[in-house]
């Protein structure tokens, strides 16, 4: 943060050195968005692209414009850098924990989530249908978050309606935010949607849009006042606790270790519904986020289900409850059966029979 522009020409050792030893953008952009620095946050997301972590570069500034600032990327360094050799370290207890728990419980999933049909997925089809979904989608999954939405505010968001400039009540309610933030976020996760189906690696593409989509999710809040520039900021810096939950999610500097492992199974898993039930219990266990864990795993959930052919499907608030304990199950006991069963059991109703959207 407090590097001159000369340091980067006269030391890009020790500035490459520092570089690395970040695992993410989280901890640099909570800095730059506290403070505002659109200048630096240029530069450093050009150091990151020319040390080879073009990724974290895309985080600081996606974070950094989705509050609202206009960052001009520059490469601050006078050379081209040398590639860092390969090489490794020891893995953390917490980093041994996921990668077991994740090989222990793949096969209950197989087991109990029926295979999707090898069909050739129709793109224009399946986004129609995720789109006839979206409304009730929406509702159950910010109800179980404890947001008040209705489908009159749902419809107001994502017709265009939506007016937090010059309409007060747009601006200031939680539930307006929130109702926004996942209308942007399921438009990201649309995006994405499409990449996988056209043959794009699932983990792939979920490691690279993470960022986006909590951006997305929370952008609204920050461009509204409501919540600050350094929320957009990425992983939690604060140990966090689950209401009603045994679970304890790691701690802060554990979620840093925890999601590129994340990122990593979810890539060499060639399974789709371990992707996706795997993927969503393991990334609620890390909780890498003080707010959101919910949503994105929800979504996390059914971008893998709808990608191999799977239905969108919508857990609903009626069964929070269930869902809740299934989740506390796997989390504390390791017994993915319940939350297994629950998933294929909805996924299986709502293909011939979409829940209702709300009233």
């Amino acid at each position: 943060m407090a590097a001159s522009p000369t340091l980067y020409v006269h030391s890009p050792m020790a500035i490459q050195v520092a570089l690395y030893s970040l695992p993410d953008a989280s901890d640099v952009s909570h800095l730059l968005l506290t403070g505002s620095h659109s200048a630096v946050a240029g530069r450093i997301a050009g150091a990151f692209r020319a040390s080879g972590r073009p990724a974290v570069a895309e985080e600081i500034l996606g974070a950094m414009r989705s509050a609202g600032y206009t960052v001009n990327e520059v490469n601050p360094f006078a050379r081209p850098l040398p590639a860092l050799p390969p090489g490794g370290r020891a893995e953390s207890p917490d980093v041994q924990r996921l990668r077991l728990v994740w090989a222990a419980m793949r096969q209950p999933v197989i087991e109990v989530f029926p295979a999707a049909q090898a069909l050739q997925i129709d793109i224009d089809a399946l986004l129609k249908d995720v789109e006839a979904r979206y409304a009730t989608d929406a509702y159950h999954s910010l109800s179980i978050e404890g947001y008040r939405v209705t489908a009159e505010l749902i419809e107001k968001v994502c017709s265009g309606d939506w007016n937090p400039n010059d309409n007060a009540a747009d601006q200031a309610t939680r539930d307006a935010m929130a109702a926004r933030g996942y209308w942007e976020t399921h438009n990201v996760v649309k995006v994405d949607l499409v990449r996988i189906v056209q043959g794009e690696n699932p983990g792939a593409v979920f490691r690279q849009s993470l960022s986006r989509w909590f951006q997305a999710l929370f952008s609204p809040g920050v461009q509204a006042g409501i919540l600050k520039p350094a929320d957009l900021a990425g992983y939690r810096n604060e140990q966090v606790f689950i209401r009603g939950a045994q679970h304890v999610p790691p701690s802060k500097e554990a979620v840093r270790e925890c999601m590129p492992v994340l990122f990593e199974l979810l890539e060499t898993e060639q399974d789709p519904a371990v992707r996706a039930v795997l993927g969503h219990v393991v990334l609620v266990y890390i909780h890498p986020y003080m707010d959101g864990n919910g949503r994105i795993a929800r979504f996390l959930m059914n971008l893998m289900l709808a990608a191999a052919g799977h239905i969108w499907t919508v857990i609903p608030v009626d069964q929070r409850t269930q869902y809740m304990n299934a989740l506390e199950q796997a989390s504390s006991a390791g017994d993915i059966r319940l939350l297994t069963a629950l998933i294929a059991r909805l996924a299986n109703e709502q293909r011939g029979h979409p829940l209702p959207g709300p009233s």
